[in-house]
């Protein structure tokens, strides 16, 4: 597999392995991260997830499963490598983490939906 290191050799450089959740301090630092992975690749669900995922394990996933009602097992699952959350999921972390996906078009302008929804 390209761009995994052999774990032995990690460990005798003194290599730690990277996890954006290290460096996501604030919800500025949060928001912009977010933004970043969806500017980078709008339609990649995976990486969205995975993002929510860092994002939820920076702020503390137990405290998270209090605030969403799910379990701290389901949320590692749901937005582990491996998950596939559904939008509700989705949604139900965001909204604890206070915060919330807006749409736009692809110049950056918000779109603002008229009529009955």
């Amino acid at each position: 597999m390209a761009g995994v290191m052999n774990p032995a050799a990690a460990a005798q450089f003194g290599i730690k392995a990277f996890g954006a959740a290290d460096y996501l301090q604030s919800d500025e630092d949060s928001a912009q991260y977010l933004q970043a992975c969806m500017d980078e690749a709008p339609d990649d669900a995976a990486l969205l997830s995975k993002a929510v995922g860092d994002i939820a394990r920076a702020r503390g996933m137990m405290q998270l499963a209090r605030d969403t009602g799910i379990t701290r097992e389901g949320l590692y699952k749901a937005l582990g490598e491996q998950g596939n959350p559904s939008f509700a999921t989705l949604g139900k972390v965001l909204h604890a983490l206070g915060s919330r996906l807006n749409v736009g078009d692809s110049a950056g302008a918000r779109l603002k939906l008229t009529g009955p929804v």
